[in-house]
């Protein structure tokens, strides 16, 4: 039986009651210009974890919205990219791995003078940008707008040119984490061949299984093969030339590539907001979105999926990540209506009454695992996103079923950073920030 969230009484918990839930959870993980993702597993800031907490400050605190935004991109790198880390210089060496002292990125061309990792993660910060300025419109948030419409314009220009590897106009990712769903059967394929050395594995202290059970987080042979892609990067001081001829892991990925198209819709908005042109944002979202269905979408299987740049193939697991180019508003519709049946299907289960969590895997596949890190459990943030994606394309009775789950996942188990895909319990470390912020977002379109 799932404990009861603190600060919940008992019984089913009112809207209002999920709300003061979120707020002080926001509140709690705040650290002076950020928030942090949790105060046990992640003490530092992340890339798409600040995107997707600042719509939910919007409703609440958006000063500390714009902040958030404002202290990540001050990280940004010169070439353009957004550091999937920005490390607190308060903690002590080795108070988190890897830490600055792993990732080594002072000696890399471009790189900030805050310590940083050198990956990315999906760009979803100007379609955050734009919705904290909906959400609480002012002169400030006009003016925090121009502030960052050049820099994700920068961070744009930095994945469709250094990281268009396949060149075809799509963003490629060079590590499982920039994905942003670190631990996903849709990396297995591409990682199968890469070297995990018994070295390399004894070389380091984990501290995610610390914090959380070992069974529920990455194996050691998946983590060592992580950081040998790191190694790779780095040793070329996490330069992109010449990314095809060396590096062992190259994909491109719906998720990154759907929020690259995504941004570029909302950039248009935000241009034409700030006296800037939005033309050519809108004439850059329609290209991605025609490469995205080119490249990434089977119709045999009628969904989408990664494709492993090594091979030239695409990747046959079947992930939550096949239904996130619903973000697109010009997706086409024949590839809206698969990505509806594909979620629809027993593999998902979604429906306007939902009787389970949407999970991150197929649940229906044999290597389903309900308990580990991003091969099954549910996260707040993808059902956001597909929620979002619903709305968008008018689907009002199953995005409602969609947000009646996510309620009744807080409800149930508290501010988790993920959820059994079964039960519904929370799992992975409490007081998750994304989940509280996202929580807000949803209670406020009820």
């Amino acid at each position: 039986m799932t404990a009861r969230p603190a600060g919940l009484r008992a019984g089913p918990p009112s809207l209002a009651e999920l709300r003061r839930l979120a707020i002080a959870t926001l509140d709690g993980n705040w650290e002076h210009g950020h928030t942090v993702p949790s105060r046990t597993l992640y003490p530092h800031q992340w890339s798409w974890d600040s995107a997707f907490i600042a719509v939910g400050l919007a409703h609440v605190r958006p000063d500390r919205a714009w902040q958030e935004l404002r202290t990540l991109f001050a990280a940004q790198w010169a070439d353009g990219r957004v550091p999937h880390i920005v490390f607190n210089p308060a903690l002590r060496v080795g108070s988190y791995f890897p830490g600055p002292e792993f990732w080594d990125c002072v000696r890399a061309d471009g790189a900030p003078t805050a310590a940083t990792s050198g990956l990315i993660q999906p760009p979803v910060h100007a379609p955050a940008a734009w919705l904290v300025h909906r959400r609480a419109p002012s002169e400030a948030s006009v003016r925090a707008l121009r502030w960052l419409y050049p820099r994700l314009v920068a961070q744009q220009r930095y994945l469709t040119g250094r990281r268009d590897v396949g060149g075809a106009g799509l963003a490629c990712i060079v590590h499982p984490w920039e994905s942003g769903l670190d631990n996903s059967p849709a990396w297995d394929a591409p990682m199968a061949g890469l070297p995990a050395d018994a070295a390399v594995m004894r070389a380091y202290r984990r501290h995610d299984t610390a914090h959380a059970d070992a069974a529920h987080r990455p194996t050691d042979l998946d983590y060592a093969r992580y950081l040998a892609i790191v190694a790779s990067y780095r040793q070329r001081r996490y330069s992109d030339d010449g990314l095809a001829g060396r590096h062992p892991f190259l994909v491109e990925c719906p998720l990154v590539n759907a929020a690259l198209g995504a941004a570029e819709h909302a950039l248009a908005r935000i241009a034409a907001l700030i006296g800037a042109d939005p033309g050519p944002h809108r004439d850059r979202a329609v290209r991605i979105t025609e490469a995205l269905v080119d490249r990434l979408y089977d119709p045999v299987t009628g969904t989408f999926h990664p494709r492993d740049l090594r091979s030239g193939r695409l990747i046959p697991a079947r992930t939550v990540l096949g239904l996130m180019p619903l973000i697109l508003p010009d997706l086409p519709t024949r590839q809206v209506e698969a990505v509806l049946t594909e979620a629809r299907s027993p593999r998902f289960g979604l429906s306007p009454r939902m009787n389970r969590p949407l999970p991150s895997h197929d649940r229906t596949a044999p290597d389903f695992e309900p308990l580990r890190y991003w091969r099954g459990p549910s996260w707040m943030n993808t059902n956001w996103l597909l929620w979002r994606g619903l709305l968008t394309h008018h689907r009002p009775a199953l995005a409602a079923g969609l947000r009646e789950s996510m309620l009744e996942l807080v409800a149930r188990s508290g501010c988790h950073e993920y959820f059994h895909p079964d039960t519904g319990a929370g799992l992975g470390s409490p007081a998750f920030s994304w989940t509280a912020s996202l929580l807000l977002d949803a209670l406020a379109e009820g």
